[in-house]
């Protein structure tokens, strides 16, 4: 009898492990397929009464950069401060002595696996720490695979997943003499096929295409201004795969095994400020940025083409800056830099269909000096997971006609400085039911599933 009571709870234990273990990978910035969908089943739809349940909290060190989360593993990036002030100033450099670091720990307990760090003085704006996710990439189910990380100063970085080992190794600065951005390298490397994509930066270079296995240079290309903060995106329309990037001057569409451009989008935000990157709903694409710097092109269904649809004007479009937008099903969900509220706009011509700040400062009616949320959308439904800038997880439905929230729950506290405030300013992971949230103290594990 107890024999078969045992039996009994280690099978239940081994579903449990097994449901946990056959939820989806979170490997790089905004999900499997870097299109910020949430595809798994199961999110809380009322949250409990005491509250979702924090599995565990570790401390790490500073960074914007956000989790990673592969099978058994979860990634963080973090800077460790040694020296120096570490003040925030839009304009101004802050020169610093520390270490980054990324930091292998146990989806299940949070206990640390593997660190792999290096020295990297800093002299960037805004220096709490690394600005770029975490890229893991494996060829199939029996490869240990690779986790690649690029550093506020320019350090690219491949390791081995499973001990931390370093594989390969460039430096920006130093192989090509790349100037490094005052908000330090933010674009989140693109691992597609046998290429790892960058932006570089510098005369013919300001995309640069390596061998992800050996680190060596297969092509770089494009004259701009700057490299700006925007990732590279792969896109399949027209009959091609096009890589697609927007540096300092434009967005650009490539060939991207020989380099060779496609189209090219001119749209030049102040300060170099390409972040968000363009995002696409069936055969459009909306990019914006501050000021009132939005485009929305077509692509061409028979050849790699595109045409101007609109621009923003200023009282409409979502001009967002650090938190790339969803475009879903013909409308935009963004927060806006200006006026730091979430926005919803129609695709169809800019025009705002609502506002509310309850995403990014409840409470709030006129401002927030860029006001962030991080958005997530849930597969197949009009839901959504937000991340504010206050340390709450939210879940809400967003539609063309308004947000409504369902329940919210503060995961952590702001720890870092923008405009006289406090924020949280990290796209979350979200994998094997559980969400994975940083600021500059800790990373926490949170149960988000039923």
């Amino acid at each position: 009898m107890m024999s078969g009571i045992i039996c009994g709870h280690v099978a239940f234990l081994v579903l449990i492990t097994m449901s946990v273990c056959q939820g989806d990978d979170w490997p790089r910035w905004m999900g499997p397929s870097a299109d910020g969908v949430y595809r798994e089943s199961g999110t809380v739809t009322d949250l409990p009464a005491g509250g979702l349940t924090v599995n565990w909290r570790v401390p790490v060190a500073g960074g914007y950069a956000g989790p990673a989360v592969v099978g058994s593993r979860c990634y963080v990036f973090d800077y460790e401060k040694s020296s120096g002030e570490a003040f925030n100033n839009p304009g101004t450099r802050a020169e610093l002595q520390g270490k980054e670091r990324l930091l292998c720990v146990d989806v299940a307990t949070g206990k640390t696996l593997w660190k792999y760090e290096y020295d990297c003085p800093y002299s960037i704006s805004y220096p709490a720490g690394p600005r770029c996710t975490p890229t893991v990439d494996r060829d199939d189910a029996n490869d240990p695979g690779r986790v690649y990380i690029l550093g506020s100063e320019g350090d690219l970085s491949c390791l081995d997943a499973m001990t931390g080992n370093l594989v390969w190794k460039r430096n920006f600065k130093v192989d090509y003499n790349a100037p490094v951005p005052i908000w330090g390298f933010s674009a989140h490397p693109l691992v597609d096929g046998e290429l790892i994509y960058c932006m570089v930066g510098g005369p013919g270079q300001t995309v640069v295409a390596f061998d992800k296995m050996t680190g060596e240079e297969r092509w770089k290309a494009l004259d701009a201004s700057g490299a700006a903060y925007c990732p590279p995106s792969m896109i399949e329309f027209g009959g091609k795969k096009q890589l697609m990037v927007w540096h300092a001057d434009g967005i650009v569409g490539m060939n991207p095994e020989t380099a060779n451009v496609y189209w090219t989008v001119d749209i030049k935000p102040e300060y170099e400020m390409a972040i968000a990157r363009p995002m696409r709903d069936g055969n459009r694409v909306y990019a914006s940025a501050i000021r009132n710097h939005s485009v929305m092109f077509e692509l061409a269904s028979d050849r790699p083409e595109v045409k101007e649809l609109w621009r923003g004007e200023p009282k409409n479009s979502v001009y967002s800056a650090n938190s790339t937008p969803i475009f879903h099903d013909g409308v935009i969900f963004g927060t806006d830099c200006n006026e730091g509220c979430l926005i919803a706009v129609d695709a169809a011509n800019g025009s705002r269909l609502w506002t509310t700040f309850a995403a990014t400062k409840p409470g709030e009616k006129r401002r927030v000096n860029h006001g962030t949320a991080f958005l997530t959308r849930l597969a197949d439904t009009d839901d959504y997971l937000l991340m504010s800038e206050t340390g709450d997880l939210i879940r809400a439905t967003l539609t063309a006609e308004g947000y409504d929230e369902s329940w919210r729950f503060h995961v952590l506290e702001p720890t870092a400085e923008a405009f006289g405030r406090a924020v949280v300013w990290s796209h979350p992971a979200y994998s094997q039911g559980n969400a994975f949230v940083r600021n500059d103290k800790e990373l926490v594990s949170v149960r988000i599933a039923e």
